[in-house]
């Protein structure tokens, strides 16, 4: 079932999150169908999300949803017999997308092919975006491995947040919400350059100082999320 919610703006300024569940494929060769698709455009300046769409989408073949899939994602058969075909919603999937910046995790590698595939499988040109941010390449970049293997759903645990469901309208939320985590760690972590927090207090960071070295090291992250700082 589709939900909406606002009124989408005409100079389509709003940065698009979006995220799609997908079959698994089983054998060598086989492509992946779309299952869900789920965005949210989000005010530049506020970061605050303005219009929210979200629908199941109906295979040309159900039975490529396989157990395997299920379990990644727990669509099943029986939930897409009555939803809509993509040809049915892709004038609204490609006005969400088209001319805006596209948000998401991994979207370069994985939700931005299937985007363009599907738009091939019906017949149409795909929408293109103004810009991409893909925070699985941002925080990469920002963080390196500090949150280890930087899959989405690690990601979650490491800011103290809660994800209610794999879905994807949940999913696009709390990527928002991590990146918004994330950009403020990022700015304080400019603000103190080479210093760390030691035992609650800030002291000059020296790979030669033998007091440091005997002194345990409070995790910023840890620190900062647990002192009632709000996030941006």
């Amino acid at each position: 079932m589709a939900a909406t919610t606002a009124t989408m703006t005409g100079d389509r300024s709003e940065i698009a999150f979006f995220d799609v569940e997908t079959t698994v494929p089983t054998r060598t060769g086989q492509g992946f169908a779309l299952l869900e698709f789920g965005a949210i455009l989000v005010c530049p300046k506020t970061l605050v999300e303005l219009h929210n769409y979200s629908t199941l989408i109906c295979p040309s073949n159900p039975s490529l949803i396989s157990t395997l899939s299920v379990r990644c994602n727990g669509i099943t058969r029986e939930a897409v017999t009555t939803a809509p075909s993509f040809s049915d919603i892709a004038d609204t999937v490609f006005d969400i997308l088209h001319g805006r910046i596209w948000a998401g995790h991994n979207i370069l590698r994985f939700d931005c092919p299937r985007i363009r595939e599907a738009f091939a499988d019906i017949g149409r040109s795909p929408p293109e975006p103004k810009g991409t941010i893909d925070s699985l390449a941002l925080l990469t970049q920002k963080f390196g491995r500090r949150a280890g293997d930087m899959k989405f759903y690690d990601l979650i645990p490491l800011f103290l947040l809660c994800l209610l469901s794999c879905r994807s309208l949940d999913d696009v939320r709390m990527n928002l919400e991590v990146l918004k985590y994330c950009a403020t760690v990022l700015f304080l972590v400019t603000l103190i350059h080479d210093f760390n927090f030691v035992c609650g207090r800030l002291v000059p960071f020296s790979s030669k100082n033998k007091r440091m070295k005997s002194l345990k090291i409070i995790p910023f992250s840890v620190l900062f999320f647990n002192t009632g700082f709000s996030h941006l």
